[in-house]
């Protein structure tokens, strides 16, 4: 790491006054709005409940940290932006961070860290797959009408030696291939496998395991599967009839299916024709591969446009028309690559670069803790401000990279943020919230 010797440093002058700065101002943070997390952890017991189900080898005369205190400074440092943790060097000296984390010691050193993730096995991974999902229940005030789960897969790539990498064609590199699970914005699954493999493997599964608990917390609920093409198993399908799950679920073009579609596809060639405007006709069809056990109702999108005909397919239970069902039911599981996104992008859910495949997997389910605060962050305390919709790297850049003087005694720790911070209202008011449930 690099480490800087210089102790002024000099910039062009501005209306005749030197200008200099120097890394001497004392305790200054840049992460000012770290209580913010710590509020929300203590409103959800996120962190507490992780900590009473992990496991811990480590012989406790000779811990310094408890895992508790190691699973905050993570998935804190996490939500602030430090994904790395060659960051926790002279981070773990932050007083803000220190606050947050509930201690008045210097925290964990990144060997420590290391040595804890890469300690990590099956047990661990189970358990906190768990915490998320009873998270997701423990949200809900009163039993939820219907659920939607939206299943999807991601390429995560790799670029070192670490067990359980393949070379993955569709997507030209080694990589993993996490399988999530959401429901809205609130996070469920987050689960890493390699990438030799089907991309609907072991989805039935955690489906079926989902749908069992959700139904012992809310036994009237209604629950609908959605997915793209890559997750449409007949076998699956199956399941979810005898199970009472409905699904909307993508189903891929071939020869068969363009076929029964083609009076659709025709019609809507022939008005393009007619008049040149973007032609999106719908109707439906019955259709069973040679493997399925039973024609399903299949929901067609006949498009034609410029590039001529562009139909879409998605396999149904449920019973809404067939237009309704494909714009507002199934269009609707987009939202999900956001989610995605802000996993990999602003939660660094890709920073798998552990040897040992479970520290793999307990990083994954590190950032999909981290994601679970920030999105409670957004669902409970930014309701009726300008965040409410705001992505993670929104809430990270206007809530919690704020810079503070930190002045921490005996009696008190205060935080001194800039007379200029231009959102002082709304984070008045996300503090509220949050104290108010």
């Amino acid at each position: 790491m690099t480490v800087c010797t210089q102790e002024v440093f000099e910039f062009p002058a501005a209306k005749g006054r030197v200008v200099q700065g120097s890394f001497t101002g004392g305790h200054v943070t840049s992460d000012g709005g770290v209580p913010l997390l710590r509020q929300v952890d203590r409103r959800l017991g996120l962190t507490r409940a992780l900590a009473r189900v992990l496991p811990d080898a480590r012989r406790a005369a000779s811990c310094e940290h408890s895992v508790r205190e190691l699973l905050c400074q993570r998935l804190y440092s996490l939500c602030l932006g430090y994904e790395d943790l060659n960051d926790q060097e002279t981070l773990r000296h932050d007083l803000a961070l220190q606050t947050a984390v509930d201690t008045d010691r210097v925290l964990a050193h990144p060997s420590t860290l290391c040595r804890w993730e890469n300690a990590a096995e099956r047990q661990a991974a189970r358990a906190m797959q768990e915490v998320l999902v009873e998270q997701f229940i423990a949200s809900h005030a009163a039993a939820p009408r219907e659920l939607v789960l939206d299943f999807d897969a991601t390429d995560d790539p790799v670029h070192g030696e670490q067990e359980g990498r393949f070379f993955h064609g569709y997507y030209d590199q080694y990589c993993f291939l996490p399988l999530y699970v959401f429901c809205g914005e609130q996070l469920l699954v987050a689960y890493l496998r390699p990438s030799n493999i089907d991309a609907a493997r072991h989805a039935w599964a955690i489906l079926a395991l989902l749908v069992k608990r959700l139904r012992q917390a809310w036994p009237q609920v209604k629950i609908i599967l959605r997915a793209d093409s890559g997750f449409c198993r007949w076998r699956m399908l199956r399941w979810c009839d005898r199970h009472g799950v409905s699904y909307v679920v993508g189903l891929a073009k071939n020869a068969r299916i363009n076929a029964l579609a083609q009076p659709l596809m025709e019609q809507a060639a022939a008005q393009y024709a007619s008049n040149g405007q973007k032609q999106r006709l719908f109707g439906e069809v019955q259709y069973a591969a040679g493997s399925w056990d039973r024609a399903r109702r299949v929901v067609v999108k006949a498009e034609h446009t410029a590039g001529g005909s562009n139909p879409r397919y998605v396999v149904t239970n449920l019973e809404e028309p067939a237009q309704e069902l494909y714009d507002e039911q199934y269009c609707a599981r987009g939202e999900m690559e956001n989610r995605i996104k802000e996993q990999q992008l602003a939660l660094f859910a890709d920073r798998t670069s552990c040897h040992r495949w479970w520290a793999n997997q307990f990083r994954l389910l590190l950032s999909a803790a981290a994601y679970t605060l920030l999105e409670a962050l957004r669902r409970l305390g930014c309701v009726g401000t300008q965040w409410a919709r705001a992505q993670c790297n929104t809430l990270r850049l206007r809530l919690l990279k704020i810079g503070a003087v930190v002045l921490r005694n005996t009696r008190r720790v205060r935080l001194l943020w800039s007379s200029s911070y231009p959102w002082s209202k709304e984070f008045g008011r996300v503090v509220a919230q949050l104290a108010s449930g």
